[in-house]
Formats: structure tokens, sequence, C-alpha cells
């Protein structure tokens, strides 16, 4: 559909000079050319890292959650007795999101996109 400029301006002023102007403009730096390549380099953010305790918790919808993170992570050797009830008290007196923002499902692919 073909519209005149002149008609474009009378029947919408503010988007035609929206159009015109060059106030929100967003230049494009630099294009992908080996896509599988790329998508190699982002992930690598996230590469090495070994999530702790914290990130555990952080996946947790409710406290019950929480401390069965703590106590299944305390069994195993990976938390000491006096990390774990500090954890604990924190979890007890604050909740779960004194922890942090919950991550979601592919939260270190979303991440790692960045």
């Amino acid at each position: 559909m073909k519209v005149e400029k002149e008609h474009l301006k009378k029947m919408f002023p503010n988007l035609a000079r929206e159009l015109e102007g060059r106030e929100h403009t967003t230049s494009i730096t630099s294009i992908r050319s080996n896509l599988q390549a790329e998508e190699g380099a982002s992930s690598e953010r996230f590469s090495s890292y070994m999530p702790d305790v914290i990130d555990f918790l952080r996946r947790c919808d409710n406290d019950q959650q929480a401390e069965e993170i703590i106590n299944y992570l305390e069994n195993r050797g990976e938390l000491d007795g006096q990390y774990a009830r500090k954890l604990r008290s924190q979890l007890k007196e604050r909740g779960v999101r004194s922890f942090g923002s919950r991550k979601e499902e592919d939260y270190y692919s979303k991440q790692g996109d960045l």
C-alpha cells in the first residue's frame, strides 16, 4: 500500500516526525557470519563455572525446597555444618528469596547470550 508523504503527515503527524527524524535510531556494528561459532563463543561465559549452594537455593520455589537442598549438600559433605546452620538461620528468618531472585529454567544459557 503506497501512501503519499503529505497524506501521511496529515493523518499521522507524530509518526511522520519519528520516521523522518534520527532521534531513536540504532546502528548495527557487526553481523554473524558463522552462527555455530558465535553460539559457542556466547556460551563460554559459564563453561568452567561451578554452581554453589546459593545458585541451587535461587532455583527453589519455596523454603521447604531450600531446606532440602541445604540438607542434601550437608549430608554429601559439600557444606560444612557451621555454614549449613547459617544458611538455615537465614532461610528461617528471611525466606528463600533472601538468597537472591529466582533463577528460571535455562538461566545460564540465556545469560551466556549476553
